[in-house]
């Protein structure tokens, strides 16, 4: 018998999008490495510099944090707003 309300929500695939040298890309990462753990989740780092598209695509601004392909916080993220993002339905 299935329970009739909202389905359990999918795991989101998060991606930090970093270059190298870059101190907000390690402030985002500190954020992602002391909050995500304690809700069952991980994130991929990707370098920018790396890939043609993402570079011409998010230029300087880095880092961005993608989920699901989605940008959904760029330069400056606390842990506060990281839980707020997470909680809200993928659209």
């Amino acid at each position: 018998m299935r329970l009739l309300g909202r389905a359990p929500a999918a795991t989101p695939r998060l991606e930090l999008l970093t270059r190298d040298g870059c101190h907000l890309c390690e402030e985002m990462a500190a954020v992602l490495d002391s909050t995500l753990p304690e809700l069952g989740l991980t994130y991929r780092r990707v370098d920018v510099d790396t890939d043609p598209d993402l570079r011409r695509r998010f230029g300087e601004t880095i880092p961005v944090l993608l989920r699901d392909g989605k940008p959904v916080a760029k330069v400056r993220l606390g842990a506060a707003d990281l839980r707020r993002i997470l909680a809200r339905r993928r659209g």
